[in-house]
């Protein structure tokens, strides 16, 4: 059985979507992480205390790093399929 990384092919084809997911995630990501800041500031909660946003954020950009890595790695086969 193939694994994701070893059909180049689509992780070729996925370049585009691995991108927006990860820049999708990482402006999520930022965006609790600014929540977080305004939620500790005014010290109320906005929904969640604060800690929680930014546990939230944390665990958003991690989740973005897989994408992340995707897209680097189909930009890498994409680009060495070019020199051929």
């Amino acid at each position: 059985m193939a694994r994701h990384w070893e059909n180049r092919e689509k992780m070729r084809a996925s370049l585009g979507s691995n991108g927006k997911w990860a820049h999708n995630l990482w402006y999520l990501a930022a965006i609790f992480a600014v929540l977080g800041i305004i939620s500790d500031a005014v010290t109320s909660p906005l929904g969640l205390e604060s800690m929680s946003w930014f546990m939230l954020a944390i665990a958003t950009f991690l989740a973005s790093i897989t994408f992340f890595i995707g897209w680097a790695m189909g930009w890498y086969l994409e680009t060495t399929a070019a020199k051929k």
